[in-house]
């Protein structure tokens, strides 16, 4: 997961916000920063494919409706460059017709939130979100034994 620290604070997880409004692009940045992640916001799809290349964020929130690209045709061109794959995607736009929302997460986006929403709502989403790709990302551990099957044998004092 890529992540942005200082010397006196822990590493924060770094989320590409795509958001062409400005206010919600703020208020987003806020809700974000306030919880202990590190947002990078971006205005345009173009914008966004540099940053995404330059490294990938821990995770991407999307809104479709852009102005030089469809959210949906970035989500495509994300996945499409080094690491995409392994970045959680979200979609949080206006367009919350059914079959945006089925499109969107068809797609292979993590979650799709419709406006108006709520900022901690959005946060809460992240965070599970994320918490849900480490846990996906960890190896299982393996049994310590010579059988994977076979029970651990407890020394006796």
């Amino acid at each position: 997961m890529n992540t942005v620290a200082t010397e006196s604070e822990a590493p924060r997880p770094v989320i590409l916000v795509v958001e062409d409004e400005a206010g919600i692009a703020e208020t987003i940045h806020y809700a974000l920063a306030s919880d202990g992640f590190a947002p990078e916001v971006c205005a345009t799809a173009r914008q966004a494919i540099e940053r995404f290349t330059a490294e990938p964020p821990a995770l991407a929130i999307l809104d479709v409706g852009l102005p030089d690209m469809n959210g949906f045709e970035l989500f495509r061109r994300l996945q499409d460059l080094p690491g995409g794959k392994q970045v959680p995607m979200l979609f949080l736009t206006a367009r919350s017709s059914e079959i945006d929302r089925v499109v969107g997460l068809e797609l292979g986006a993590d979650d799709y939130v419709a406006k108006p929403f709520s900022p901690r709502e959005l946060v809460a989403r992240v965070r599970v979100i994320l918490r849900r790709s480490q846990r996906l990302a960890t190896p299982p551990v393996e049994p310590m034994g010579s059988e994977a099957n076979e029970p651990l044998a407890l020394e006796k004092k």
